[in-house]
């Protein structure tokens, strides 16, 4: 609805008098200032590097997004609150944990999830949260970062890197896909399986929280980037993602028998699990550091042993489709 001359709500139905969202290309109506699909500002340009990476839009506090006849509310900076108004005959899902508090009144259920076992061994939830409207509900993660709203149209689908999702709506579906790779798993955090979100016809919304800042960008059709593991934080399904390793220099002539020392006295200094480790490491090569380590349940130590070799991990992702990163991860000897 917008103004006429005298002041009364007409339906804009020509979209030439639409004001097109640049992050999400939502048509909103002439006077807004935030898209009403993303909660974008209207009125700022996208900030894009030379690479080709946009920012994700900083939502100003207590923007709005509709999606069926509910909204979400986008609240504070630092530690982002998302923030439901929930219509009656809609729904969402999320991890528990993320829950921050809810009306009394908004009942509550559980959604079955597919996986069985292997979300136990794969670190993913194993059931998800279903709020029902009417009423409010707030979520929120344990840690400083941005939110990002992704609409999700027709039969599009995306992945995201595992506990990134702050909360869906109820119309999406949800699975989960394979992260290719062993070393992968071991070196990054990003966990064995992605989460999978795809629209089933219905115009759906997924909140992503992301570490630190995010940015995002559109790879052409065959166009290919390697990402960090760390930094990974969401895709369109239309990318193909492969593990590529990356040989890298000797530094100050270090040749590979010293570098591999120093791998092996690195984990010499982790403890009685780091000096067995580092024996094999010297005796059998990594394959058999691999089977010493696995077998003591030290995969730290195997992932921090492997960091140290002459060979760096990198996610290849290829396009068509978008790539979100994230600019803050827990490192693997921290987190």
């Amino acid at each position: 609805m917008a103004p006429n001359a005298l002041g009364e709500l007409v339906t804009v139905t020509d979209v030439g008098q639409r004001v097109e969202c640049q992050w999400c290309h939502a048509h909103n109506l002439p006077d807004a200032r935030s898209c009403d699909r993303c909660g974008a500002p209207l009125d700022q340009r996208d900030r894009v590097s030379d690479a080709g990476w946009r920012q994700a839009p900083r939502l100003r506090d207590l923007t709005q997004i509709h999606f069926g006849s509910s909204t979400v509310q986008v609240d504070g900076d630092m530690v982002p609150v998302a923030e439901l108004a929930l219509d009656a005959a809609d729904s969402v899902f999320f991890e528990h944990h993320a829950m921050l508090w809810k009306d009394e009144t908004v009942p509550m259920s559980v959604m079955d999830t597919p996986g069985g076992a292997k979300r136990l061994l794969g670190d993913l939830p194993f059931v998800l949260s279903v709020a029902h409207g009417p009423g409010h509900i707030a979520l929120s993660r344990d840690a400083a970062g941005e939110l990002v709203v992704l609409p999700i149209d027709g039969t599009a689908a995306v992945e995201l890197r595992g506990h990134a999702l702050l909360v869906a709506s109820g119309s999406m579906s949800y699975s989960f896909s394979k992260v290719p790779g062993l070393k992968t798993a071991l070196l990054s955090g990003t966990g064995l399986y992605m989460d999978r979100f795809e629209a089933t016809g219905e115009p759906g919304v997924i909140v992503v929280h992301g570490f630190g800042n995010v940015f995002e960008r559109t790879l052409a059709e065959g166009e290919r980037i390697h990402v960090e593991p760390g930094g990974f934080l969401y895709k369109d399904a239309s990318v193909s993602i492969d593990m590529v390793s990356v040989d890298l220099a000797t530094v100050d002539g270090d040749s590979k028998a010293s570098q591999g020392m120093k791998a092996a006295k690195d984990m010499a200094g982790r403890g009685f699990r780091g000096l067995k480790a580092a024996r094999a490491l010297m005796k059998e090569g990594v394959s058999g550091a691999a089977a010493q380590v696995l077998g003591g349940g030290g995969a730290a130590v195997l992932g921090d042993a492997l960091s140290s070799s002459r060979a760096a991990t990198f996610m290849a992702l290829t396009g068509p489709g978008r790539v979100g990163i994230q600019s803050m991860y827990q490192d693997r000897a921290t987190g």
